[in-house]
């Protein structure tokens, strides 16, 4: 009968349920967020649990699907979840930021609803609120492609999730006291492989398992809050096939760098002698390496892992040649049909450039972070909020930042920090890195193309050296000391969107910025109204709701 949407709810396991609709299929899902005690490195310490796990259940959905995931926050601080790498097409309303979205107070819940819309491919998910991302909270996001869409391998085996991070024995609170009171971060206690170290005394169970002959599937992705976390797996080599969205030309590594925030797609064939093998993770460009360690088992395996450790590359220079490796794959369709190669972004005009150039300041004995001299601060009202409602001059001010900064950047100013982007502009960003330390940046809402990154600093002469046929469309890049790195992409998302280092202290304390995407028509085919279930704080609560957009 027109007009009629028939609806079936099956149960897939704990927490999640399936929808099918006459329109794409819902998964739903129910998360309990909670404080637990488990011992990552051995010592008794608090962490963050989504429905009693460490790390948080995977999310397993398919290009197009909608989610519609509530949490229940029984912490006892505020607490909100970004799907780093979810564009969340024409809805920034649900992308999990302070600069979006009230948090979710202690004892209440929220439901976020979006559609994964035309995307496919390997993400995380963190809070974002305090230093919560350093106590757990975080989990693997997949969105595969739909059957009617050619992916270019075979079906794997099994598809297994790899949550990589750095770890510290301090508590969140302890860290955010740290930083509140001036101080930076020391280096972490350790690194974890999915919540875990093994410990190599024949006691340990597999992380995974392989069937001798078989090829399987690994996403891994570096969830951490401050280093870059080499992977390798003893006797075996890895194909890589996908990253952050992206099919990729499947060259072969023997070892990855996966920087803060970002996650690859790897083939790897269990092709040796069966018996156990770790997988390693280990810290880069520190001088002091921590590494952890995890098992496969082979099914018929019989033996021990070798104590032998696979040895991780040395110096940044390796780890930049593996990036200029990484192309896209210009014949394979992604979420679409069309070959991802049939988007010729490099012959695109650029209308317009921003440079941003991230620093340091330690005045008045406060440690602050932050891009073009400022150091972002999230006011009591989201930006968003404040914007729709029409209250955004009580709130914050666009545009204080210039788009190239002076060569000297001056004393550091402590404010809201959003940059006002006309919708539909193709538009060039440079990240410049001065400082002596890595850098990794993640941009909500978009995908981009990775076109640079070299050494020294960056002037309009570089744009020669850009790969403008097939860098890979992607939401992190990294940016080495002392280097720059190039991003090309069409704000084409109406919305408020968070840019941000994800070397999260430097987050907490200001080096991020917003970019407001206004669609001139305000119109529904450009952006959705604000959900019903939208938490208001700050200035916005109790105002009257704004006229909705119409088509």
């Amino acid at each position: 009968m027109a007009g009629v949407m028939i609806m079936v709810l099956l149960c897939l396991s704990a927490g999640t349920m399936l929808g099918v609709h006459g329109e794409d299929p819902y998964l739903f899902f129910t998360w309990n967020v909670t404080y637990g005690t488990r011992s990552p490195l051995g010592i008794p310490q608090q962490v963050i649990l989504i429905n009693d796990q460490f790390p948080g259940p995977n999310i397993n959905s398919t290009s197009n699907n909608n989610i519609v995931l509530n949490v229940f926050n029984n912490l006892d601080e505020p607490f909100l979840l970004t799907w780093s790498g979810v564009q969340q097409r024409k809805n920034s309303w649900q992308d999990g930021v302070l600069g979006t979205n009230c948090p979710i107070l202690p004892g209440t819940n929220f439901t976020y609803h979006f559609q994964v819309k035309d995307q496919i491919g390997s993400y995380i998910y963190y809070p974002t609120t305090g230093m919560h991302r350093a106590a757990g909270g975080f989990g693997g996001l997949r969105i595969n492609s739909r059957l009617l869409i050619p992916v270019p391998y075979a079906d794997p085996e099994d598809d297994y999730t790899v949550i990589l991070n750095d770890w510290y024995t301090s508590s969140h609170a302890t860290l955010r006291k740290y930083l509140d009171d001036g101080r930076s971060l020391a280096r972490p206690t350790g690194v974890l492989i999915n919540g875990k170290n093994a410990k190599g005394d024949g006691k340990d169970e597999p992380l995974f398992t392989m069937k001798p002959g078989k090829t399987y599937k690994y996403r891994i992705c570096n969830a951490g809050i401050k280093n870059t976390l080499n992977f390798r797996i003893q006797g075996h080599t890895m194909k890589l096939v996908e990253m952050e969205g992206s099919h990729v030309v499947q060259n072969v590594y023997e070892a990855l760098d996966v920087h803060v925030g970002q996650c690859f797609s790897v083939l790897v064939t269990a092709n040796q002698a069966p018996k156990d093998y770790y997988m390693v993770t280990s810290t880069r460009f520190n001088k002091q390496v921590l590494t952890a360690k995890g098992i496969i088992r082979y099914t018929n395996g019989k033996g021990p892992a070798s104590p032998e450790l696979p040895e991780a590359p040395v110096g940044w220079a390796w780890s930049l040649n593996q990036f200029r490796s990484f192309r896209w794959n210009l014949t394979a369709s992604a979420a679409r049909p069309n070959p991802q190669g049939s988007y010729h972004y490099g012959s695109i005009n650029i209308t317009r450039t921003i440079k941003l150039v991230n620093s340091a300041s330690r005045e008045g004995g406060k440690l602050r972070y932050a891009l073009n001299g400022v150091s972002h601060v999230d006011p009591e009202t989201p930006l968003k909020l404040a914007e729709y409602y029409g209250i955004a001059d009580k709130v914050f001010k666009y545009n204080t930042i210039k788009d190239m900064p002076s060569a000297k950047i001056g004393k550091v100013v402590t404010q809201p920090n959003v940059l006002n982007q006309t919708f539909r502009n193709f538009v060039e960003i440079i990240f410049e890195n001065h400082e002596k330390s890595m850098q990794s940046y993640h941009l909500d809402g978009y995908s981009f193309f990775a076109v640079a990154i070299e050494p020294g600093t960056w002037t309009p002469e570089k744009r020669k050296n850009y790969n403008l046929l097939d860098a890979v469309s992607r939401t992190t890049i990294q940016v080495f000391p002392k280097s720059w790195a190039a991003i090309l992409l069409t704000f084409d998302n109406a919305g408020m969107w968070n840019i941000r280092s994800e070397m999260w202290e430097k987050t907490y304390l200001g080096q991020q910025l917003y970019v407001s995407v206004l669609s001139p028509e305000l119109s529904l085919r450009d952006e959705y109204n604000i959900p019903d279930n939208a938490l208001l704080c700050g200035k916005v609560k109790g105002l009257p709701k704004p006229k909705p957009y119409t088509i």
